[in-house]
C-alpha cells in the first residue's frame, strides 16, 4: 500500500497573513547535515524539515517520536549503470556484451536489498517503471514475464558462455583475457544505503570471476567520474545511481527516454561530441514517438511504451534495483504542507505555503547546499537535486504538474488548446514568426505552413509583475528566452560549443512551426504535437520557462559564446577547460555583472533579437534601466540569480553550506499564501480479494474491494508462475465504486492445467497518480480443496516465477532448472509474511 501520513485531502488552509508571496518570510537552507546527523537535527529543532531521505534505521526510530512526522513516499530509486563501451584492442569489457549485461540482473538480490538494507521501506524494481507509477498498469505483465530473479548460478552460466565465446578463459575462478585478469572499476556512493548495495553487488561480481575495484566516492567526485568522462577511457565500469523525483506523472514521456533512449543524452556517452556513444536507433525512434506525441490514441501510445520498456530491459544498460519509500522527517510544528503523491515535500508548492505558527522563518536541512558539481544556470545547469531543492522556490513556471493527479496544469500562465490531431492540420498564419539562426532575425513563416496544434498562452500574471530586481517582466523577456533556445541549437557556432544540449534539443524544437504575438500579454504557439490529454499539448508547447530576465541571459550568452570564459554545461566546460557557469559563484556572477556593465557603457542591447516583425520589444532606455538594476542586485547579494518567484536568493555561501531565500513581497506579485495549497494526497488500497479457487472448466468469479478517492479502476492479470506467461489480463468490472468483479470464463479455465496461478490486481484512481498492487495465489483443479495465499499487499511486484522470457536474452539457451514445488512453498511463506 502507498504509505503516507494521513490527513484529509484539500484540508482547509489557514494562511498566516494575506500579503503577496509565500507564507514564511524567509527560509534558511542548511547543508552539511549528513543522513546520520539528520535525526538529531530534527529532534533538537535545528531544522524543521529535511529534504533528503533518511536511512532506514533512522526513519524507523523517528516514527515513534511525537514531535516528528515521517513522510514516506516513493520519491527515489536506485539503479546500477553499466559501461557498455568496447574495450581498447587487446582488452575485453564484459559489459560491451548485451547478454552479460542482462546476466547481471540475476546477481542482484533485490529481496535482500528490500528486506535487509531498507527493512521493507522499498519495493523491487526491474524496469525504469516503478510499481507505484501509473504506467505500471501497462507494463506489469512485461515485468512478470521477464522473470528477473536472484539466480547467480543462471547468471554464471550466461557469463561463462558469453565470455568463453569472446575468447576469455576462467582460471582458478578468475576471468582472464590475453593473459591478464578482467578488472571492473565500480564507483560506489557512500552517503546513503547505496554503499551497502554496492558492497553486495561487488561480492556477487567477484563470485562470477571478476576482479572488482570498489571506488567509494560522494556526490561530486562520483558525478565527475561517471557523467563527465568518455566511457571509452573507462574511468568506471559500474556506478550506483540514485534518482529523486519531485513531481507526479500520469503519462510518462520523459523517464522512458531519459533512462532508455540515447538521443536524450542520459545514456553512456551523454551525447557529448568526441565521446564514445551508446546507440540504439530503435529505442530512439520509439522514444521520440512517445515524446513527440506521434500516436493515434491512448492505446497506441501505451503499446509504444510497452515496446520501449521491453527493449530497455533487454539492453540492460541500467540495472534497476529498488524503488525507495523515501522517508522525509518534518516537525509537527510545520503547517500548511502540500505533499506530492510521489515527491512528498519535494513539491513546487510545499515551501511556498508551509510555515511555523509564531515564527517568520523555516529551517530546511539537506545533505548539501553546494557541491563541486553545483551549476546554477537555467540553460545547462540545475542537474542535481540539491540545487533544484532551492531553485524551485525562486521562480514560477508557466505550467506545472498537479501534485496529486500528475497531470499538467496552468501555473502562472492561462492557456487554451486547439488541436486537429492526431491526423489533421491547422493553418499557421503567415505573419507568425520563427527564429532564423542564419540571418539572425525573426522571419515570417509565410504561406502554406501547417501545424497539428495551437496553444494560446496568456502571460498576464507575468507581465503585470516584476523580476526580483524590481524591473518589469515583459514580452521582451519571453522572446529573448525563445531566441536563446533556438539559436543555441540551430546556430552552428553555438551548437558546436554546447553540442550535447543542442543535439538533445533539436528533435523537440523541430516540431515548432511558429509564434504569433496576439496582444501585449498573449501569443499563439504552433506545434506539431498531439496528445489525448490536451494539457500535455500546452505543457509541450511552453518552450520557455521564463525564469530570468533577458539582460542576464544575454550576458551569459556573451560569456559562453563570445568571450568563451565559461560554459553552460559540465561536459562543454570539461572539453574547453573552463568552468561551468554558476550564478551563485561570486566570481562567475561578477563576470556576468561586468558583461552587463560593458553593455551599459556601449549602450548596446540585442536589437535584432528583440525586434519581432515591425514591433520593437525593448528600447535603449529600457535596457539602461535593467542594466542598472542588475548591477545593483549583484552589489547587494553577490549573486546573479534574478527571477520571478515567491522567494528571492538573499545569500548563498558554499563554504558554510548555507543559503537564505527571502519572501518577495512586491504588491504586483500575483499569488498569496494558500493559492497553491493541495494538502496531502489520499491513499489507495486493495482491501481484499474474495474467491479462493479456480474450478477448471467452469466460470470462476472473484470480488475485489478497493479503498481510495474519487473514480476508482482495477486492472488484473492472471499469471502462470510455472511457465512465466500471462494467461489473461484486462479491466475488472465495477459493481460499485469500491467493489469490482473479475470473471474467468469456463472457456478459459478449461484450458488450464491443475496447479497454482497468480491473480494480480492493480488499483488506480483519477485523483492520484500512484497505483497499488495486490496478488493472490490460487489453486486450479476440477475439484479444488486447498487454500489460497495472499502473495503481496504492497506495491512491490513479487518474484514468483522460475522460468525466463527467452526473447529477453538474445542467443542464450535457457537452461534454468524449474523446481515448481519448492518455488510455490517459498511463495506461500513470503506471502504470509507480507500479508501479516
Amino acid at each position: 500500500m502507498f504509505l503516507l501520513v494521513a490527513s484529509p485531502a484539500y484540508a482547509k488552509y489557514q494562511p498566516p497573513h494575506s500579503m503577496p508571496g509565500p507564507a514564511a518570510d524567509r527560509i534558511l537552507f542548511k547543508g552539511g547535515i549528513t543522513l546520520d546527523l539528520a535525526p538529531s537535527s530534527i529532534e533538537n529543532g535545528d531544522v524543521d524539515l529535511y529534504l533528503s531521505s533518511l536511512k532506514t534505521t533512522a526513519a524507523q526510530q523517528l516514527l515513534s517520536k511525537s514531535s516528528v512526522r515521517v513522510i514516506q513516499v516513493p520519491a527515489g530509486s536506485v539503479s546500477i549503470i553499466l559501461n557498455p563501451a568496447p574495450a581498447p584492442s587487446g582488452q575485453l569489457n564484459p559489459f560491451a556484451i548485451r547478454n552479460v549485461r542482462f546476466a547481471i540482473q540475476y546477481v542482484i538480490n533485490r529481496d535482500l536489498v528490500v528486506n535487509e538494507i531498507y527493512k521493507g521501506l522499498a519495493a523491487r524494481m526491474v524496469t525504469h517503471v516503478s510499481p507505484f507509477d501509473y504506467d505500471y498498469l501497462g507494463v506489469s505483465d512485461i515485468v512478470k514475464e521477464a522473470n528477473i530473479r536472484y539466480d547467480p548460478d543462471f547468471a554464471k552460466k550466461i557469463v561463462t558462455d558469453e565470455l568463453t565465446r569472446a575468447g576469455a578463459s576462467l582460471k582458478d575462478g578468475q576471468w582472464n583475457f590475453n593473459g591478464g585478469p578482467i578488472h571492473l572499476k565500480f564507483i560506489v556512493r557512500v552517503e546513503d544505503d547505496r554503499k551497502d548495495i554496492g558492497d553486495l553487488v561487488t561480492a556477487e561480481l567477484r563470485k562470477l570471476g571478476f576482479v572488482v575495484d570498489s571506488v567509494y566516492q560522494n556526490f561530486g567526485p562520483a558525478i565527475a567520474s561517471v557523467y563527465g568522462t568518455d566511457p571509452s577511457v573507462f574511468e568506471w565500469n559500474l556506478y550506483t545511481e540514485g534518482w529523486g523525483r519531485g513531481t507526479s506523472e500520469r503519462y510518462d514521456a520523459s523517464s522512458i527516454n531519459q533512462f532508455c533512449a540515447p538521443w536524450l543524452g542520459n545514456m553512456p556517452g551523454w551525447k557529448e561530441v568526441g565521446f564514445w556513444q551508446y546507440e540504439n536507433s530503435t529505442i530512439d525512434q520509439i522514444g521520440q514517438r512517445i515524446f513527440k506525441g506521434n500516436f493515434s490514441d491512448a492505446s497506441e501510445r501505451n503499446q509504444l511504451y510497452r515496446e520501449a520498456t521491453r527493449m530497455c530491459l533487454q539492453e540492460s544498460v541500467r540495472i534497476w534495483v529498488v524503488t525507495l519509500l523515501s522517508s522525509f522527517p518534518i516537525t509537527t510544528s510545520v503547517q500548511g504542507l502540500t505533499l506530492d503523491s510521489v515527491g512528498g515535500p519535494n513539491s513546487l508548492s510545499t515551501l511556498r505555503d508551509a510555515y511555523v505558527s509564531g515564527r517568520s522563518d523555516l529551517k530546511v536541512g539537506n545533505v548539501w547546499v553546494w557541491t563541486e558539481r553545483t551549476i546554477w544556470n537555467p540553460v545547462g545547469g540545475f542537474a542535481d537535486v540539491y540545487s533544484i531543492d532551492i531553485w524551485r522556490n525562486l521562480f514560477d513556471p508557466p505550467t506545472w504538474r498537479n501534485p496529486l493527479t500528475g497531470l499538467p496544469s496552468p501555473f502562472r500562465v492561462a492557456y487554451t488548446v486547439q488541436t486537429s490531431g492526431p491526423s489533421g492540420k491547422i493553418l499557421v498564419p503567415p505573419d507568425s514568426v520563427r527564429w532564423n539562426a542564419q540571418s539572425q532575425t525573426w522571419e515570417s513563416v509565410g504561406q502554406g505552413e501547417f501545424s497539428i496544434s495551437k496553444v494560446t498562452f496568456n502571460y498576464k500574471n507575468y507581465f503585470s509583475s516584476k523580476w526580483h530586481d524590481g524591473q518589469p517582466i515583459t514580452i521582451a523577456d519571453l522572446f529573448y528566452s525563445i531566441y536563446q533556445t533556438f539559436d543555441l541549437t540551430y546556430n552552428p557556432a553555438k551548437s558546436k560549443v554546447e553540442f550535447a544540449i543542442s543535439t538533445v534539443d533539436r528533435p523537440y524544437l523541430d516540431t515548432f512551426k511558429g509564434f504569433r504575438i496576439i496582444n501585449d500579454t498573449s501569443i499563439d504557439v504552433f506545434v506539431n504535437y498531439w496528445h489525448f490529454v490536451p494539457s500535455y499539448i500546452a505543457e509541450y508547447a511552453s518552450v520557455t520557462s521564463l525564469s530570468m530576465p533577458w539582460e542576464v541571459l544575454a550576458a551569459m550568452d556573451s560569456l559562453v559564446f563570445d568571450q568563451r570564459q565559461l560554459a553552460y554545461s559540465e561536459t562543454a566546460a570539461a572539453k574547453y577547460q573552463v568552468d561551468a557557469l554558476s550564478l551563485v559563484e561570486e566570481n562567475h556572477a561578477r563576470l556576468v555583472k561586468t558583461t552587463i556593465s560593458n553593455f551599459a557603457i556601449k549602450q548596446s542591447f540585442p536589437q535584432t533579437v528583440l525586434k519581432v516583425g515591425d514591433r520593437m520589444l525593448a528600447s535603449v532606455s529600457d535596457a539602461e534601466s535593467r542594466y542598472r538594476a542588475a548591477i545593483s542586485w549583484f552589489n547587494q547579494t553577490g549573486n546573479m540569480v534574478i527571477s520571478n518567484g515567491p522567494f528571492y536568493l538573499k545569500a548563498f555561501n558554499p563554504p558554510s553550506q548555507f543559503a537564505e531565500i527571502d519572501a518577495f513581497r512586491d504588491s504586483a506579485y500575483p499569488f498569496r499564501p494558500g493559492e497553491w495549497y493541495f494538502g496531502e494526497p489520499p491513499s489507495i488500497e486493495v482491501q481484499g480479494i474474495q474467491g479462493d479457487f479456480i474450478t477448471i472448466g467452469r466460470d470462476s468469479k472473484f470480488t475485489v474491494t478497493v479503498k481510495g478517492p474519487s473514480q476508482l479502476s482495477l486492472n488484473y492479470i492472471l499469471f502462470d508462475p510455472a511457465k512465466g506467461t500471462t494467461i489473461q489480463k484486462g479491466e475488472a468490472q465495477p459493481v460499485k465504486n469500491d467493489t469490482f468483479s473479475i470473471t474467468l470464463p469456463g472457456s478459459l479455465t478449461s484450458s488450464l492445467g491443475a496447479g497454482n496461478y497468480e491473480l494480480s490486481v492493480i488499483a488506480s484512481s483519477d485523483a492520484i497518480s500512484v497505483v497499488t498492487e495486490r496478488a493472490k495465489l490460487l489453486e486450479a483443479s476440477t475439484n479444488p480443496s486447498g487454500t489460497s495465499t495472499v502473495i503481496a499487499t504492497t506495491s512491490s511486484t513479487p518474484s514468483v516465477t522460475s522460468s525466463i522470457d527467452p526473447t529477453l536474452l538474445a542467443g542464450v539457451v535457457v537452461a534454468a532448472v524449474v523446481v515448481i514445488a519448492v518455488t510455490l512453498v517459498a511463495m506461500r511463506r513470503r506471502g504470509k509474511g507480507a500479508s501479516g
